[in-house]
């Protein structure tokens, strides 16, 4: 009955498979997939169908949507509200895809600088979660879901550029507190590292700042925001160099962007 009932609840919400998708966080050939009956959807994914659509999880496999009298619970489903993808208290439906070892513990996922720009596609895609690198770190003693993302550029010194930082999933944002470091993911910005100040009672924003003070803070609006990791630890090949304040090593990054700058034009 998957199918039948996917692509009747689809046309019942006027939406495209495309629509369909990207409420869902899969990929638009999932969907046809799924209607056609080529594939099935993993047990997280059949959850938000069945919260989108506003109906009983088993009904999606037991009961046919399409004959007449099963129509009239249909309609009065409808009646009953809007059918979309919000949550109560107007919190938004956010898919988290993990993946989990031989042991049934969850993996970090390590999100490297190639593949950022694909992440913000696939950050619900449990299939492309699956083709990212993944690791375990013991002395992450504290309970939660983790991720690791590459970071690029030097906004965050003095953790330089290709260093990793394995974040905490943060599903409550009201949580945050002022000038916690966090990894960012939005669709304006990508995949940012900055710390957060909370903006949204006030707001419905949140105000990010770099360590770096060459970098200004900015806001960024929460509806734009599709993840937020808490960072808690980080990896790199670079040690901190002695004796150097930030302010310093700053002016050091500055100086040697300027000369690059006057090299390339030189060279032209």
């Amino acid at each position: 009955m998957i199918n039948t009932n996917l692509k009747f609840w689809r046309r019942e919400l006027s939406l495209t498979q495309a629509q369909l998708a990207d409420k869902l966080g899969i990929k638009r050939s999932l969907v046809g997939a799924y209607e056609e009956g080529r594939a099935e959807p993993r047990l997280a994914t059949l959850v938000n169908m069945a919260r989108l659509f506003n109906i009983p999880l088993d009904s999606l496999a037991t009961t046919d949507f399409t004959k007449r009298k099963n129509a009239k619970t249909a309609a009065a489903l409808r009646e009953a509200g809007p059918l979309d993808d919000t949550l109560p208290e107007d919190k938004p439906l956010r898919i988290l895809a993990i993946t989990v070892g031989p042991d049934d513990r969850e993996n970090i996922e390590l999100v490297p600088l190639k593949a950022a720009a694909g992440y913000l596609n696939g950050y619900a895609d449990r299939e492309f979660i699956e083709e990212l690198p993944r690791f375990r770190l013991p002395m992450l003693t504290s309970t939660g879901t983790f991720r690791a993302f590459e970071i690029a550029g030097d906004s965050m010194l003095p953790l330089v550029s290709g260093t990793t930082i394995v974040g905490r999933y943060v599903d409550d944002w009201a949580t945050i507190k002022d000038g916690s470091p966090c990894i960012v993911v939005s669709q304006k910005d990508g995949i940012v590292f900055k710390r957060v100040y909370n903006k949204l009672k006030q707001s419905a924003m949140f105000a990010l700042q770099s360590d770096n003070p060459l970098y200004s803070p900015y806001d960024v609006k929460a509806e734009d925001v599709l993840e937020i990791w808490e960072a808690k630890s980080y990896i790199s090949s670079a040690f901190p160099i002695g004796g150097v304040s930030l302010e310093h090593l700053a002016s050091m990054v500055l100086d040697l962007t300027q000369q690059v700058k006057m090299m390339q034009l030189q060279r032209a």
